[in-house]
């Protein structure tokens, strides 16, 4: 999100006068950036409510650590907070999540210099948990989540039934998920 140099110093005011319990600050910002990121929780999440429930959290937070945490760039800070509750929700209630997508949303704001490497490692992590696959397994689990195709286009491709390629698909997701969770929730704690 591009911000004119004014309002990114109006926010760096905001954010100092909040860290001090200002409470016109935090309405201001609340104000300000409420819509805003509603509108990215609800892209991420696809529910209303839900949505709703984790902006709501996150001002609260804010509100209750703003004298512990650290804003430097206060649009990107939310935006990430917002990705990050939007994965625990995913996490908890059992939602898949495409992996593109998850490693779209592990990408961070700009002023995180580690973001690139511990993208890196999410993906050797990554990598090294479909190696463990059968190689008929691997095959289908690219073609259907890094390629995208419906396991009956992934069937026609290979020249196996589609119930071949859905068991492969059950057995390789439920050998990955715990795993993959595991990982992903080890680097949202380290970014």
């Amino acid at each position: 999100m591009f911000k004119p140099k004014g309002e990114k110093e109006e926010d760096k005011i905001l954010v100092e006068k909040l860290r001090k319990g200002d409470t016109r600050a935090f309405d201001a910002i609340y104000q300000k950036y409420w819509s805003l990121i509603y509108a990215a929780a609800y892209k991420r999440a696809g529910d209303e409510n839900v949505a709703c429930d984790i902006v709501q959290d996150i001002f609260l937070q804010l509100w209750l650590r703003k004298e512990e945490v650290f804003i430097h760039n206060l649009s990107a800070y939310l935006y990430t907070a917002v990705r990050n509750r939007v994965l625990k929700h995913m996490a908890v209630s059992g939602r898949f999540v495409p992996i593109p997508e998850l490693l779209d949303q592990l990408a961070v704001a700009d002023n995180q210099a580690d973001a690139t490497i511990l993208k890196k490692e999410f993906i050797v992590h990554y990598e090294s948990l479909i190696a463990k696959l059968t190689k008929a397994q691997q095959q289908i689990f690219k073609l259907r989540f890094h390629e995208d195709l419906s396991t009956i286009q992934i069937a026609e491709r290979l020249a196996i039934k589609r119930k071949t390629v859905q068991n492969q698909l059950g057995k390789s997701i439920a050998q990955l998920r715990d795993m993959l969770y595991a990982i992903l929730v080890f680097f949202l704690l380290k970014i």
